[in-house]
């Protein structure tokens, strides 16, 4: 059964200016068009846009995404592969944490070393001003 694009939007979770996007940039095939020009998807597309939507909330580039469905459409794929480009992507999130992690930790340290009281001495501002070359 067909859907229009607003059904489809409803359908996957995605928005209708997004499903536009997606096919612009070759992530979804381009939808089915009737006489008057409007689009349509069909469950393969609605599908397609459902695996594209969970993959973002999963936080994958689009370029891992595209990299991910080629991998799904392809019934010779080898789920090593699938598994290595999961893998190089928790790799970046390990790393990612670590700096968040460590900024926190050091704006913590500011934290301590602020007063918090009604002089105007503050090591958070002096480590945020910027250092004068001499």
């Amino acid at each position: 059964m067909k859907k229009t694009i607003g059904q489809a939007a409803e359908k996957s979770g995605i928005s209708r200016k997004m499903i536009r996007y997606y096919e612009q940039i070759g992530l979804l095939p381009p939808a089915r068009r009737s006489e008057s020009g409007y689009r349509y998807y069909d469950e393969a597309a609605i599908r397609h846009l459902q695996f594209i939507r969970r993959a973002r909330d999963m936080g994958f580039s689009l370029e891992r995404i595209g990299q991910l469905l080629g991998l799904w459409q392809n019934e010779q794929r080898q789920s090593a592969d699938v598994k290595a480009l999961a893998q190089h992507y928790i790799a970046e999130l390990d790393h990612s944490i670590q700096q968040m992690q460590d900024m926190r930790n050091e704006l913590q340290d500011w934290i301590d070393h602020c007063h918090g009281d009604d002089r105007p001495e503050c090591a958070i501002i002096d480590h945020l001003k910027p250092t004068t070359d001499s």
